[in-house]
């Protein structure tokens, strides 16, 4: 099963990576940050991910900071 984690804390809600996910993983959370911003969530409940780290090269801060193959 592949996954990413991404850091709440870090995320800008610019949602640059759930346009990059060729699975459409990627959503808007109804979580927010402590600016409260709207965060990206990662939604694979079909164990879908491919760990390509798309996402995570197109994130502008560095939020999805890991891409783990298992």
């Amino acid at each position: 099963m592949n996954y990413i984690t991404i850091d709440k804390e870090k995320c800008k809600a610019c949602y640059l990576c759930i346009n990059e996910c060729p699975k459409k993983l990627l959503q808007v959370s109804k979580d927010t940050n402590k600016l409260g911003d709207h965060v990206v969530e990662f939604n694979d409940p079909d164990n879908k991910c491919l760990g390509c780290a798309m996402c995570a090269t197109r994130c502008p801060d560095m939020a999805i900071t890991g891409v783990y193959k298992g």
